[in-house]
């Protein structure tokens, strides 16, 4: 057997369906007058049982329901997704099971459901603790919808993480200070801490682009991620990515098997996989994805074989986003090729010389300093 096979599989499925599209958002999310939920249910375990039947003899080590806003899944649905991976499939003894939720009082009284279903994770879109910042940011929620979600979820849950978006127009160093602080009194054990990006095809990327829309300068903007980092790692929630930040050993387990390029599943509307050197991708619109099912059995778009250096190139660029670096030597052997063949080394060394690289050995780091500065530093030194 492959080495890499006897890793535990990750599975994601995704519900593709909001109440509303925020103007930020460039998720494969929509917004539907009704969907029927036997429909949907079936679908996803129809979509589900082709994956498994694609990579047997596996055990599965967690599950995220990402989307759109899965917490408008039926909890019905949750369970029979989570009964079918993990019949297909042999769990690990600590399965991670993530839900992505909406901090509603509506979604919120569903919690204690969707723990019962077999969620053990929670993963709360908050993205601001300030009202006014609410607004802006499109969310239907306001403050204190929010952290009585967050105590639910708190009660619910044996995990909490929830997500917050800063480096927004007008936000002071000292607003931003005084938000992140609050939020680390929570006692979640994980943060996902989000830069505001203008994305295209977002209705923030209109306003920009009419000119009623203007993000802060990047100096600002970097200002304001050293800030993070400094206050978490104080608080203990140290980043092990360049935007999550968690308590030692409380990492999302599933996003770590993205950033270290193991194989995981990918179920639903546009969801993507990588199968065993496979690029796997559904049907991205809903209603295109759910008649692939039923033609088909499964909504895959696409099942491509991935040349061995473009899985190198992906495994380099997903690694060096974490704080612990890669193991060139075993992205090597994944492209088949040679370390020196991976890395310009000459702009690895000058990166080093400037505190933003270190290399031990076969071992490659972006320090603190350079995360800053990542967007511009995988493309000096990734060859290819």
């Amino acid at each position: 057997m492959n080495p890499a096979q006897t890793d535990p599989l990750a599975l994601y499925v995704h519900w593709p369906f909001c109440v509303s599209k925020c103007p930020y958002c460039d998720f494969n999310s929509h917004v539907r007058e009704s969907v029927d939920q036997a429909a949907w249910r079936d679908a996803l375990l129809a979509d589900l049982a082709y994956e498994a039947a694609a990579l047997p003899r596996r055990r599965l080590g967690s599950i995220f329901f990402g989307g759109g806003t899965p917490s408008l899944m039926p909890p019905e649905t949750v369970a029979a997704v989570i009964d079918a991976a993990t019949g297909h499939w042999p769990a690990e003894a600590d399965i991670e099971i993530t839900l992505e939720a909406n901090p509603s009082s509506v979604e919120a009284a569903r919690f204690a459901d969707i723990a019962r279903a077999g969620v053990n994770r929670v993963s709360l879109g908050l993205q601001a603790l300030d009202d006014r910042a609410l607004h802006f940011l499109g969310r239907a929620h306001d403050v204190a919808e929010g952290l009585a979600a967050l105590d639910t979820a708190q009660r619910a849950f044996a995990r909490v993480s929830f997500d917050l978006i800063y480096a927004r127009p007008g936000q002071s160093l000292g607003d931003w200070h005084g938000e992140l602080a609050r939020a680390l009194s929570f006692g979640t054990e994980h943060l996902s801490l989000y830069q505001l990006t203008v994305e295209q095809g977002t209705r923030f990327a209109t306003e920009e682009r009419e000119g009623r829309l203007t993000l802060p300068d990047p100096d600002y903007a970097a200002d304001l991620f050293e800030l993070t980092r400094e206050t978490t790692a104080r608080a203990g929630l140290p980043a092990y990515e360049v935007s999550n930040h968690a308590r030692l050993g409380a990492e999302s387990r599933h996003n770590l098997v993205y950033w270290r390029y193991r194989d995981y599943a990918g179920v639903g509307p546009g969801a993507h996989g990588r199968r065993g050197g496979l690029a796997t991708a559904r049907h991205k619109k809903p209603e295109n994805w759910i008649g692939a099912v039923a033609r088909n059995g499964h909504g895959a778009q696409i099942e491509d074989a991935l040349p061995p250096a473009d899985r190198a190139t992906e495994a380099l660029l997903m690694g060096l986003r974490l704080r612990e670096g890669v193991d060139l030597g075993r992205i090597a052997a994944i492209g088949e090729t040679t370390v020196d063949a991976l890395i310009d080394w000459n702009a690895a060394q000058r990166l080093e010389g400037q505190g933003l690289l270190v290399r031990d050995g076969d071992h490659l780091t972006v320090t603190d300093a350079g995360m800053l500065l990542l967007d511009a530093i995988l493309p000096l030194v990734v060859l290819g």
